[in-house]
């Protein structure tokens, strides 16, 4: 298949409206935790229910994938995605004027469907219209995701003492509204791909390279969302007040956003991303084993590393899995497959943390075993030799 590219201004015009809407995928769930102590004074939430804010966004992401083609086949690509984002300004309308427990949660599970369905749709337009740009852009795109939590994280505090926590939660009302205005002006210059028979047919589901893909999607995810979670209310745990808290992890999360910049950038200096991966889940090990076992040396120290390997490794795992097949479409079912699973299993891991809490009446073994997690990571992605990629698949060719 032939990549079709809008002339330059319309090129960047999609850019910049993709990179917009991937702002709008995280705030969401990153405004929650530094505001938790407070919806926790006026709502009853345990930690272990808390992190169904968490989980069920993020299990909805991972179901979501599984269907999002075929939604796309029959609603059309841009029409999906101009949906999702309507179900994510609804959700966080919402959360202006929640009163329990069961209709926070009903927006976060309301946002984790749209944020699915574009996050599975994202790769196959980035690879489409951006073609050999494609990991440049994918690494803004990821960047963006982790700066739209960042901006929570830092600014919901702020505005919840000026306002009060539900306008903390939902005034990135505002943000998703100005995304679906630049999307529906952007959209008509989008070079859309065409779905084959052989194509609609194709699945990853029986490939071992695709599971072990997944899984390793899956390790990275999980730091990821238990960090957005719950290192906010650990800060405040520690002594924090709960500012200092959102800015801790607001630090984190722009850490993310600088490797998100960076070592995309390396990695594409060679096909071989092994290296680059292995220093990231090296990061991730000192920044959790730091939070765990020495939290007064410096909460932003650690949360400096861990925040480094996590925004390297988010996007890394994304460009891993888009070099098995150079197809935009099938590309971005292998990335649907991939974050099918690997949400799905994340999922479960701010639950596990939260009840770690709950149990120990500390955090410290939840980033133990996140810890473990990076080493799990660094040995699953040594078999990414990309001289080998060719003989994981039957290509499919257009």
């Amino acid at each position: 298949m032939s990549h079709i590219l809008s002339p330059r201004g319309n090129q960047l015009m999609i850019g910049v409206s993709l990179l917009l809407i991937g702002l709008n995928l995280r705030p969401i769930l990153a405004s929650v935790g530094p505001l938790l102590p407070s919806i926790q004074q006026d709502i009853s939430l345990s930690f272990a229910l808390a992190s169904m804010l968490t989980l069920l966004p993020v299990l909805a992401m991972g179901t979501g994938c599984f269907v999002g083609f075929k939604i796309a086949k029959g609603l059309g690509f841009a029409n999906t995605v101009t949906v999702s984002l309507l179900f994510l300004l609804i959700a966080t309308a919402m959360r202006f004027w929640v009163e329990t427990a069961n209709a926070l949660i009903c927006s976060a599970l309301l946002a984790g469907m749209g944020i699915a369905l574009i996050q599975t749709l994202m790769p196959t337009l980035i690879k489409q219209n951006f073609a050999d740009k494609t990991p440049l852009m994918m690494g803004l795109y990821v960047t963006a995701i982790m700066g739209g939590a960042a901006l929570a994280a830092s600014s919901a505090p702020f505005m919840a003492a000026d306002l009060g926590w539900r306008a903390g939660l939902g005034h990135w009302t505002w943000l998703a509204l100005a995304a679906i205005l630049l999307w529906i002006v952007s959209r008509k210059h989008l070079a859309l791909p065409r779905h084959t028979d052989k194509q609609a047919e194709y699945s990853f589901w029986r490939y071992r390279r695709s599971w072990l893909l997944a899984l390793f999607f899956a390790l990275g995810t999980s730091c990821y969302v238990c960090v957005l979670a719950w290192l906010a209310p650990y800060a405040i745990e520690l002594g924090y007040s709960q500012t200092q808290a959102g800015l801790a992890l607001g630090f984190l999360t722009s850490m993310e956003v600088i490797a998100g910049l960076v070592f995309p950038w390396l990695a594409s200096k060679s096909t071989d991303r092994r290296a680059i991966i292995a220093l990231l889940c090296l990061l991730q090990l000192i920044g959790f084993m730091g939070f765990a076992l020495a939290p007064q040396v410096s909460i932003f120290l650690w949360a400096a590393l861990a925040g480094l390997g996590i925004g390297g490794i988010f996007p890394l795992s994304l460009i891993v899995t888009m070099d098995h097949q150079q197809n935009p479409l099938l590309a971005g079912k292998l990335t649907a497959f991939v974050q099918g699973i690997g949400y799905s299993i994340a999922a479960i891991s701010p639950w596990i943390a939260g009840l770690i809490r709950d149990n120990f009446q500390s955090f410290n073994m939840a980033w133990l075993l996140l810890a473990a997690l990076s080493v799990i990571a660094y040995l699953l992605s040594r078999q990414f030799n990309p001289s080998g990629y060719a003989q994981h698949y039957r290509q499919v060719m257009a």
